[in-house]
């Protein structure tokens, strides 16, 4: 039987429609509102608990350090103990090496005793010198002294020249007199300057001994009194080590009193809001995990800083004094977790994170406003792990969904504005 045209053309408009009604019905932009988690606005105490690293760390300790000499000394490491050695009063912790002071103490002696050498020989030869001058200025002497005794001054025995030369004579031989003596006393005069001089060198290659003996008499390092010995680390984390060259007072270990324990942590920048003194945590050290420790913060670094060297990532230090310390099993250096509480304290209204999205540079939230679903702008404030407070753009009870109630599946349209309404079917 053939159906009349209008007939069927009521007839495909009666199936599209049911086909629409069961399909899309329930599934308003893809996804019914029955596929849309959601969760209701709360008002209650966030809690913050942010995890950080770190080791345990002697509050005093006895510093050790490289000797401090008369002036700038360096000194290379020969032998050391290992790290946390215990030890006892007076045993040796750092011993250098001791070959370039013993060569420059072999090689001040050496010049020492060649200063030794040359003042002798200058002794001698000075002596010699001022004899040779010595015996030309009594010659000298003799000479004016016969001269002026057998002087032709009678002019009726001799005649004006025999006068005339025989006071030149004379004088002659008092001028011969006289440069014998300033001669004398001029080489006299060099002789004690090159004594003084050579008395310089001497002094020097003293001091040079000395300093070297010193040197000597101090190569080793040793503990003042019972304990643990901590090497230092630099800022790569590398103790010393043998063959290394340090300069005086630089530190190589610390002894500390194990009877004080501190933790000292590092807390991510992004987790320190609200870090600050007085907060409270527990601390587990690595070695014992399942024992917890009290503690409280009692420093916070007043700028945030890398951990290590070339990571841009910034930490900011922190303090914690604990309750108890054993110091049978807490040793400085072990490695902590803390877990530090940085609750504000204060009631406030709080969504799950996943609730809040990211539209234009502002936070907006999926509110259930009667059969649809609305975007509404909202402010937020702390966060915690899973939940963020919200500030401004919620009240309690309101219903916001968990995901974006317009995004269907393997599609991700424009997100609306805030303000614009979404239908959708009745229920979470």
């Amino acid at each position: 039987m053939k159906v009349p045209r209008p007939r069927f053309l009521l007839l495909g408009v009666v199936l599209a429609a049911g086909a629409t009604l069961l399909l899309g019905g329930t599934h308003g932009f893809g996804r019914g509102s029955d596929d849309v988690p959601a969760a209701r606005v709360a008002r209650g105490a966030l809690s913050r608990t942010v995890r950080a690293e770190g080791v345990l760390k002697a509050r005093k300790a006895t510093p050790l350090l490289a000797p401090v000499a008369d002036d700038d000394v360096s000194y290379k490491i020969g032998w050391i103990l290992d790290d946390g050695t215990p030890v006892k009063a007076g045993d040796v912790v750092v011993r250098f090496d001791p070959t370039e002071t013993e060569n420059t103490l072999l090689g001040s002696r050496a010049d020492a005793a060649a200063v030794d050498t040359r003042v002798r020989r200058e002794r001698a030869e000075s002596g010699a010198a001022l004899s040779n001058l010595s015996r030309d200025a009594e010659m000298a002497r003799r000479e004016r002294t016969t001269a002026e005794t057998f002087q032709s001054r009678d002019p009726e025995l001799y005649s004006r020249i025999e006068i005339i030369e025989a006071d030149i004579d004379v004088d002659l031989a008092g001028s011969r007199e006289r440069h014998a003596r300033e001669v004398r006393s001029v080489r006299e005069e060099v002789s004690r300057f090159q004594l003084d001089l050579l008395g310089i060198d001497r002094k020097k290659a003293g001091l040079k001994i000395g300093k070297a003996v010193k040197q000597l008499g101090s190569l080793e390092v040793r503990a003042p009194h019972d304990g643990i010995v901590v090497l230092k680390r630099d800022w790569k984390g590398d103790t010393p080590q043998v063959g290394q060259s340090v300069w005086g007072g630089f530190p190589l270990a610390e002894i500390p009193d194990l009877s004080l324990v501190d933790a000292e942590v590092w807390v991510l920048e992004a987790d320190a809001g609200g870090l600050a003194t007085g907060r409270k945590g527990t601390v587990r050290v690595e070695s014992r995990p399942l024992e917890a420790i009290a503690a409280t913060v009692t420093q916070v670094d007043a700028l945030a800083k890398p951990r290590l060297r070339g990571v841009p990532v910034q930490y900011f230090g922190a303090t914690l004094a604990l309750s108890r310390t054993d110091p049978a099993t807490m040793k400085p250096g072990q490695r902590i977790v803390a877990l530090l509480d940085l609750s504000d304290g204060e009631p406030a209204l709080t969504v799950p994170l996943p609730a809040v999205h990211d539209r234009d540079g502002k936070k907006v939230v999926f509110r259930r406003d009667g059969s649809s679903w609305r975007a509404v702008e909202v402010e937020v404030g702390a966060s915690a792990l899973g939940r963020v407070a919200v500030t401004k753009g919620l009240a309690e009870g309101d219903l916001v969904a968990l995901v974006d109630p317009r995004k269907p599946r393997g599609a991700a349209p424009p997100s609306p504005g805030p303000g614009a309404a979404l239908p959708g079917g009745s229920g979470s």
